[in-house]
């Protein structure tokens, strides 16, 4: 709950540029959303795995044996990260599916956001659409509030996702969101429990508290300098 209290505001924008607007939308958006960024903590992909790892989550379409071996983490060496995103999200493979053209996509466009943009075809699909200039700095992505912003489009415009939600369907939100069914149970307890809270109504009064908190620090600002231009003259007399 701290990432969406810490940005109250993006979000409230998102579910409304979005119409993530109501509350089985809103649960089941941020039960997905929770479940791929391990609760809001990863904003960007984690190519951390070891030589089994890295072929049991791509094959060895992607990434050979001997690949894996050289770059995964092991207990003689870290992780390349960077080589491996550029060998599982490059070459022949990269550039049908992903749209990574140069040498360095891989790791250049590698997953970010709350649902992870991945591959210069789809953060060009992202800029065209917002105007964020994700291709020259693909950083912004894991922003929070493009993060956010990028989750939305992909839930709304890329997937038409709202629809889905209000039938209640999470398999077929899940398989669309992660391509698989991936931590299943854990995205059910999720929506549960963004089913049993009033998400948008707690965003909206910490952004009310919030919006009253700046115009109290403009005010007492205000007042301060008011005082001390008053002290200023007193002195003069």
């Amino acid at each position: 709950m701290d990432f969406l209290l810490s940005n109250s505001t993006p979000f409230l924008n998102v579910f409304k540029k979005y119409a993530i607007n109501t509350p089985k939308r809103i649960a089941h958006f941020l039960a997905q959303i929770h479940e791929e960024t391990g609760g809001f903590i990863r904003l960007s992909e984690n190519l951390n795995y070891t030589p089994a790892g890295l072929i049991e989550t791509f094959g060895t379409n992607q990434i050979s044996q001997s690949q894996a071996n050289l770059y995964g983490r092991t207990s003689k060496h870290k992780a390349n990260q960077e080589a491996i995103a550029n060998i599982v999200y490059g070459g022949v493979w990269g550039k049908v599916n992903l749209g990574n053209t140069q040498v360095g996509d891989g790791w250049r466009f590698r997953g970010r956001g709350l649902i992870q943009l991945t591959g210069r075809a789809n953060y060009q699909a992202y800029k065209n659409y917002s105007g964020v200039d994700v291709i020259t700095n693909p950083d912004l992505a894991s922003r929070p509030d493009v993060a956010i912003d990028i989750a939305g489009w992909f839930w709304s415009v890329r997937y038409n996702l709202n629809p889905v939600a209000d039938s209640n369907n999470i398999t077929s939100i899940t398989k669309k969101i992660n391509g698989a069914l991936t931590n299943f149970s854990e995205r059910v307890k999720q929506l549960n429990y963004y089913t049993s809270i009033d998400t948008l109504g707690i965003l909206k009064k910490k952004r009310i508290r919030d919006q009253l908190k700046k115009r109290l620090i403009i005010a007492s600002t205000t007042l301060l300098l008011g005082c001390s231009i008053l002290v200023l003259k007193l002195n003069k007399l």
